[in-house]
């Protein structure tokens, strides 16, 4: 059942028998279906999650209309760190767009991992800085790139976004309409 979480975590940092037992025992498999939230607005995010299986949408509302930031697709983390990390109100929502099998640990059996376990914190070290890394590279794109170029980096970094998931909202991630995403492809 967890093989493909630790699995993934092994590509980044060597897991010990006792890492991946820990693992087992403290990240609990959530399934959620499709058009149902992991995280809504307002709320504290107090977890993270590995997306075993689906596709969540994050978005924020700004004056009323729901603005895609990022989509998460199979074998990825999720959480608001900012919520996380600072026990403050989200402003995300994480939306279910294809039915998902998740894996979520709460902040306070992470922080216990964390202390117990120096491989299981070096391993969210590095996941958050590829968190980090990704929300920055979305920001400079957004600064920077011309459409075209935003849609070139997306569609070589992640194909497969644009088989799971309605143009509408990888325009939204681009920053651009629908029409011109259609113009561009």
């Amino acid at each position: 059942m967890y093989e493909n979480l630790i699995s993934y975590c092994s590509r980044f940092i060597p897991l010990s028998a006792t890492d991946k037992e820990a693992i087992e025992f403290n990240f609990k498999p959530v399934t959620i279906k499709r058009n149902d939230f992991l995280l809504k607005e307002g709320n504290v995010c107090d977890f993270i999650a590995f997306v075993n299986s689906g596709v969540i949408r994050h978005y924020h509302l700004k004056d009323g209309k729901e603005i895609t930031c990022d989509i998460s697709l199979k074998n990825s983390f999720i959480t608001d760190y900012k919520s996380f990390t600072q026990g403050v109100s989200s402003n995300y929502n994480f939306q279910i767009l294809k039915d998902a099998e998740l894996f979520l640990i709460k902040k306070k059996e992470l922080m216990v991992l964390y202390n117990n376990h120096q491989n299981i914190e070096s391993l969210g070290r590095i996941m958050a800085e590829k968190i980090a890394i990704r929300t920055i590279e979305i920001a400079a794109s957004l600064s920077f790139d011309k459409p075209e170029m935003r849609y070139k980096k997306l569609l070589s970094a992640q194909p497969e976004l644009f088989q799971k998931v309605p143009q509408k909202y990888i325009a939204n991630i681009l920053g651009i309409s629908p029409e011109s995403l259609s113009r561009i492809k």
